[in-house]
């Protein structure tokens, strides 16, 4: 391998893989749930979690996925996980598809790509200690024998602030942000490359907040980790992420690195997010005026762009063609019709 060759490569604990090649890539990946309703609930509805997305996330980057709560956005997130089968598309992981239960890819992705909760508790098992819970995930995924758990349990712990001496307390005995960071540890005892992060924040209170995102970012830099950062809050996608992608019920609306988001978002919905979002002040996060409207019902979407209801700047067309989401310049994609060349010529309604 020449040197060039050997500059355009990033070597992984299992394979080389290319730099250009995203370390998860979704193309088209769908989520669909029939729903049922009536008296005896035969009637089935399909509700579209998840339709259509198409994302990729690079080595060592955060992606932050925004909107409101129905958006899909945790959805997403479980599909990456395994939890959730996809209807339709495909995932991949270092260039193949997690898809295949014949593949090596589908037999070392949940080593690989681990989760990090909104309620740890939860997620913890209360009739374990956590030191306990920490050798289990060792064991399983076959990173220490019996005789290095102990250290490595004690190591854990210290990586993410916690006392050795508290690996034989049970999840019951932790303070809300001790049990993230317990759930943190959990997740990297694995070694993984990628944590799916949904919403870690929002059982917290404010205080701990700063000190559990400030743990994920200092993680981040000393492992090489690869994060998709699943949050409603924008300040804390703007504090964490390089690139953030914005949904709406089911569907990325714009895609954006993250500065370009916070300067200048494309998408009216995203410009209203912005608006709205929550100012940190020395004192407190002084909230501002929500999104006018409430976001429709998932199964019966409106027709053509699905924020076109809530819209200030709707026009005749935005009710009846549903928008592609676009490239821009800027390394930037929406799906407006306000930015599509082709039905500027519309007028508003």
């Amino acid at each position: 391998m020449s040197e060039a060759d050997l500059a355009a490569t990033v070597r992984s604990s299992d394979q080389v893989v290319p730099a250009d090649v995203p370390l998860i890539e979704t193309r088209e990946v769908t989520r669909y749930f029939n729903v049922g309703h009536g008296s005896l609930r035969r009637t089935k509805n399909v509700l579209k979690a998840v339709d259509g997305v198409s994302l990729s996330m690079r080595r060592g980057e955060t992606l932050a996925l925004v909107g409101e709560t129905g958006s899909g956005k945790t959805t997403f997130g479980r599909l990456l996980l395994r939890l959730y089968k996809p209807t339709g598309g495909d995932i991949l992981y270092r260039g193949s598809s997690m898809l295949d239960p014949r593949g090596e890819t589908a037999q070392t992705v949940r080593r690989h790509i681990q989760g990090v909760f909104q309620d740890p508790y939860s997620s913890l098992n209360p009739t374990m200690t956590v030191g306990q819970s920490l050798a289990e995930v060792l064991k399983v995924h076959k990173i220490a024998d019996r005789r290095e758990r102990p250290d490595a349990v004690s190591e854990l712990l210290r990586t993410v602030g916690l006392s050795p001496a508290q690996a034989v307390r049970r999840p019951q005995a932790f303070s809300g942000g001790e049990r993230q960071r317990v759930g943190i540890a959990r997740a990297l005892a694995a070694k993984p490359e990628v944590i799916i992060a949904d919403e870690p924040l929002s059982a917290l209170d404010v205080s701990i907040q700063a000190q559990v995102l400030n743990l994920m970012i200092e993680l981040q830099e000393q492992q090489g980790l690869t994060y998709l950062f699943v949050t409603h809050d924008l300040d804390v996608a703007k504090h964490i992420s390089q690139y953030t992608a914005v949904m709406y019920l089911g569907r990325v609306v714009e895609y954006s690195p993250t500065t370009e988001i916070f300067a200048e978002p494309l998408h009216p919905y995203t410009q209203a997010l912005v608006k709205a979002a929550p100012r940190v002040t020395t004192q407190r996060k002084t909230i501002k005026p929500a999104l006018t409207g409430d976001i429709p019902n998932a199964i019966e979407r409106p027709q053509g762009c699905h924020f076109h209801p809530r819209c200030p700047f709707v026009m005749p067309v935005c009710s009846q063609v549903e928008p592609q989401l676009i490239d821009v310049p800027g390394g930037r994609a929406v799906a407006c019709h306000l930015h599509d060349p082709e039905m500027k010529s519309g007028t508003a309604a």
